[in-house]
Parts: structure tokens; sequence; C-alpha cells
């Protein structure tokens, strides 16, 4: 794929009700998420870390640029659809990279969300408080 001369790999991750696509540059660059930087958008660095993962452990952290765009979620989950999306897309530049990543559960999409909920409960299980009179 190109756009402007511009090469990159797409990737799409996805965790609970947040959505992210990543396209991963092959150049040196820094990384941005809503047109933001990295740290301006996860003001925590556990967060950070958390959507980094896949690139630390690979040892690739500063090789790429990448542009993220995620929706959805809380930040918790956006970080965990971005690490998806990123494992995804450096498995298109190097299919190597796909035994480290699945061995460390980089590559498994987390199916895990809210249960809905049912008529006659206050929530998806919590039913209404009991009166004796």
């Amino acid at each position: 794929m190109t756009k402007n001369n511009e090469q990159y790999k797409y990737g799409i991750g996805r965790r609970k009700t947040a959505t992210c696509s990543v396209r991963l540059y092959e150049e040196k660059g820094e990384i941005t998420v809503n047109d933001k930087t990295l740290n301006d958008y996860f003001k925590n660095k556990s967060l950070v870390d958390l959507a980094l993962d896949a690139l630390q452990i690979l040892n690739l952290i500063g090789k790429y640029k990448i542009t993220a765009k995620t929706k959805g979620g809380g930040l918790k989950s956006q970080a965990e659809s971005i690490r998806l999306a990123i494992a995804r897309s450096l498995i298109k530049i190097d299919p190597e990279y796909k035994t480290t990543l699945k061995s460390k559960g980089f590559l498994t999409r987390d199916p895990r969300s809210k249960e809905r909920k049912k008529p006659g409960l206050k929530k998806a299980r919590r039913a209404p408080q009991w009166a004796k009179r």
C-alpha cells in the first residue's frame, strides 16, 4: 500500500469496545495516537509500556514510524488494542516475529466484553432488592 510514496503495513486491533487501526511505516519516526504523541495521549507510563510491548519484546523501539487511530472503550483497552494492531502489522513486515509474539500472547484477541442487561434486573445479574413488606 502506498500513500504519498510512503510504504506502510496496516493492522487492526480490538479489545472490548475499543478498536484501533495502525499504520506502521518502515522509517524512523515518532508514534502518534489520534494525532497526538503517545505520551500526550496516554499520560500514564504503564499504558505507554502496554501499547509498546510488542516493540519492546523484539527490540524495535524507534525503528518505525507508527500512526494509530483508536476509538471506543477506555484508555487501557485502547492501549491493548494498539498492542494487538502493532503486533499484527509487525508480522506483515517479517513473518519470523510471529513465534515470539505468539508465545507472549500478543496475537490473541481478548474477546471478553461487558455482559448485556437482562429484563427485570438492575444490571446483567444484579436483582432488585427484595422487601418482605
